[in-house]
């Protein structure tokens, strides 16, 4: 695939991104741009929470991991509809009892400002991170398909993208994040029927013959209930998804702004119910789409049999993929496909990965300037305006920032980095707000932030030693379980019985 044919095809879905930024961010006011000013429909928000979820992470890193985790992602799957669910029937009435703009003031009125400060902190590092490890992932695929072609270095590839995705997202915020997000989930999964059906024909399968192929194959085993020890077993997957989803959609100001910018609490819990029903679908296409992937290397030679490790080679041992998540862009790019491929592979990334971020950029704004500079009580309507979009252009600057440094550091699998890091920086969140639902007592305020960051260097520690603590035991996401727990048990010590 040509680099200019992938110029054409960014610039021309940018292009479109900007029209809609266009038309929703004229006269929006702060309102608009904080929680959508509470007009947004239900159905519109509920288009915006699936792509919302579905980032380049997703749409490099699940195709990938197959070849090593199977479909065991179907195990968290389960978890987060039980998640959605928590969401929906108790954390969202909560949010609109309050009638809170940010998440984080609930923790003020139930403890304090100390805890309402530790509370967005945590969100602006968690957030922070895991954006710019999105961010990452389409930088690093549009390097190898374009910069590289010019000789352009990773940090100038860097710095466009985040101009990008700044000038479409700073005026609108949330008004504009949740028009552009039907864009995003439209492209989306139209890119991802298509990919699976051009490369069935190409493989020369019929639909029955492909689901029955995929079925088939090693790479589709979903249920892992053998070994207590190994990360994918199902209890393990499952009740991390249920708590992972909580943390990382109910208590997270980027993925609720969406729902809290729905017309009703009816409205909000309708698009939480019917957006994880499409979540769950779009993530089985993910993986069959990475199964149909392995099936299109084994036959060119690439990689034979249920073989799993990387690099990869080709039947002369040329090394030619260097890690799982490296196997769609070379699939999709590399000539041995229909060309259409290659274009909905970049139209895939790039819708998923430009809206996600310039709706981070949105929620870190809103924390920043509520939360932790107050800025509703402090400033004017003017006033605020430019205070925000001044926290804009910072945030934007330090995800710029944490890219680049990422490409120095380097992974070999972006979904496993993504849940590790929200498993240590959303536990404390997930444990204070728990804390504060299900108990009525009263604490120290002034310790939350000690509690706070005491909880994930404990489940450090754990995680490193459990080996040889716990008999071979090794921690996989549920470690964001023991992460919540320790920061409750750490709240009930220095917690009062409320008068």
């Amino acid at each position: 695939m040509s680099p200019i044919t992938v110029i054409i095809t960014i610039v021309a879905y940018i292009a479109v991104l900007f029209a809609v930024a266009w038309i929703t961010e004229r006269r929006a006011d702060n309102a608009d741009y904080f929680y959508g000013g509470h007009r947004s429909p239900w159905f519109v928000a509920m288009l915006g929470m699936v792509s919302a979820a579905m980032s380049g992470v997703t749409f490099i890193s699940v195709p990938g991991s197959v070849a090593v985790s199977g479909f065991s992602y179907l195990q968290m799957v389960l978890g987060f509809i039980v998640g959605y669910l928590v969401i929906a029937f108790v954390l969202v009435p909560l949010f609109y009892r309050f009638k809170v703009i940010s998440l984080y003031e609930y923790l003020e009125e139930r403890f304090g400002i100390g805890t309402h400060l530790t509370g967005a902190s945590f969100f602006l590092l968690s957030r922070t991170l895991l954006t710019a490890l999105r961010g990452y992932v389409v930088c690093t695929v549009l390097q190898m398909l374009v910069f590289d072609h010019y000789g352009v270095p990773f940090a100038v590839n860097a710095v466009v993208f985040i101009l990008l995705v700044w000038l479409y997202s700073h005026r609108g915020g949330v008004r504009t994040i949740v028009w552009t997000d039907i864009l995003r989930t439209f492209s989306l999964i139209g890119t991802l029927i298509l990919c699976i059906v051009l490369i069935a024909r190409s493989e020369g399968f019929s639909l029955g013959e492909m689901v029955a192929t995929i079925a088939d194959h090693p790479y589709s085993k979903t249920w892992f209930m053998d070994d207590w020890n190994d990360s994918r077993h199902f209890i393990k997957q499952f009740v991390a998804g249920v708590f992972m989803v909580i943390a990382m959609t109910g208590l997270d100001q980027d993925m609720m702004q969406r729902t809290l910018s729905c017309r009703s609490k009816r409205d909000a819990q309708r698009n939480l119910v019917t957006a994880v029903v499409l979540q769950s679908v779009v993530i089985v296409l993910f993986l069959a789409l990475g199964v149909m992937l392995y099936i299109h290397l084994e036959r060119a030679g690439v990689c034979a049999g249920a073989k799993s490790t990387f690099p990869m080679v080709t039947s002369d041992g040329t090394a030619i993929i260097g890690k799982s998540d490296h196997v769609f862009p070379y699939v999709a790019t590399s000539g041995s496909l229909p060309v259409a491929i290659g274009v909905l592979f970049v139209l895939g990334l790039i819708s998923s990965t430009y809206s996600s971020t310039g709706s981070a950029l949105t929620a870190l704004t809103t924390a920043f300037t509520i939360d932790i500079l107050h800025g509703r009580e402090r400033f004017g309507e003017e006033q605020l305006r430019r205070v925000r979009r001044g926290v804009n252009g910072v945030v934007a600057v330090v995800l710029m920032g944490l890219i680049i440094i990422f490409d120095n550091i380097g992974n070999n699998n972006i979904l496993d980095t993504f849940y590790s890091v929200a498993s240590y920086t959303y536990g404390p969140l997930l444990g204070m707000f728990a804390f504060g639902i299900c108990s009525r007592r009263k604490i120290k305020d002034s310790l939350t932030p000690a509690i706070a960051i005491a909880s994930p260097l404990l489940c450090l520690l754990l995680q490193h030693h459990a080996e040889e603590w716990f008999g071979g035991y090794r921690f996989g996401f549920e470690i964001l379980i023991i992460n919540a727990l320790l920061t409750m048990v750490g709240m009930a010590l220095i917690s009062r019985k409320k008068q």
